[in-house]
């Protein structure tokens, strides 16, 4: 059995590391009171018909984040958050610096039609800043709200393993992590250890084979290019192996885009057609 010793605190780290968060950053947990009022709904915290092609909402009770690994390298949520750094009384005023929106918790609750909603898109809700209660206070309310289907992603495979023994496992709630080369591959060893009905992994931005990744009790992937200034170009042997594997292991397959200077520039066709597939979606209770 793998060892869950929890990540070591950033004093204790390499500090040659690109990928850790500098020790001056600072981070803000904030009790933010502000919202943007449309239709009786906070548009700031709740996305509805996301551009993301494999979800339909998005809910971020959590902004902010910090590198990680490479795949974080050219973050799209931290491009558009650092925007509007110093902007007075902007969302991301602090750009895309660690903060809690308690006021955004009991949104999804307020959705009567059934949802996927990707949780966190601006941030990861393992996050070593956010506290452990207020993780909980998120997966009471998806717990509650069981009309929609949850989506969680995350990199910080440590955390996510040593939390989930005292987290409810709704059918509801998805799992997954974010595994861009094969550096990376044992986060899936961490994912199987949760007891979710759903555990997928985000191959995207897919920057190398993912040789050696065990796909056992995985049930969905997903893979992409990178995309935006500087993107790094995937291969299409790198997707074919991938495709593969999960047809030969029933696994579903969601293949993104090819990146490039855009999101959509490339297209999402993978040898002449588009590959949606989705894990069998539960029956879900009616609000």
């Amino acid at each position: 059995m793998l060892g869950l010793a929890a990540s070591a605190p950033f004093s204790q780290r390499d500090a040659s590391s690109p990928y850790l968060r500098p020790p001056d950053m600072r981070t803000y947990v904030r009790v933010c009171r502000r919202t943007c009022e449309k239709d009786g709904e906070d548009t700031l915290a709740l996305a509805d018909r996301s551009r993301i092609e494999w979800t339909e909402a998005t809910w971020n009770p959590v902004t902010g984040c910090h590198q990680v690994s490479p795949g974080c390298a050219h973050c799209y949520a931290k491009t558009f958050a650092e925007r509007w750094r110093g902007v007075p009384g902007h969302p991301y005023e602090q750009g895309f610096d660690l903060r809690l929106w308690p006021d955004r918790l009991e949104q999804p609750l307020r959705w009567t039609r059934s949802r996927m909603i990707f949780v966190n898109s601006m941030s990861d809700l393992f996050h070593e800043g956010i506290p452990d209660d207020y993780v909980a206070q998120v997966f009471d309310v998806m717990r509650q709200a069981r009309q929609h289907t949850f989506q969680i992603l995350t990199k910080r495979h440590e955390r996510l393993a040593a939390m989930a023994p005292d987290l409810p496992w709704p059918e509801n709630v998805w799992i997954g992590v974010s595994i861009e080369n094969r550096r990376f591959v044992h986060r899936a060893d961490y994912l199987r250890m949760v007891p979710a009905a759903i555990r997928f992994i985000s191959a995207e931005p897919l920057l190398g084979p993912l040789r050696g990744l065990d796909l056992t009790d995985i049930h969905w992937l997903i893979a992409g290019g990178e995309s935006g200034p500087g993107h790094r170009q995937m291969k299409i042997e790198w997707v074919h192996e991938l495709r593969d594997r999960c047809g030969e292991e029933q696994i579903a397959f969601f293949f993104k885009q090819w990146g490039g200077r855009t999101a959509k520039i490339g297209g999402r066709e993978l040898d002449g057609r588009t590959w949606s597939e989705m894990p069998d979606r539960p029956a879900l209770a009616v609000a």
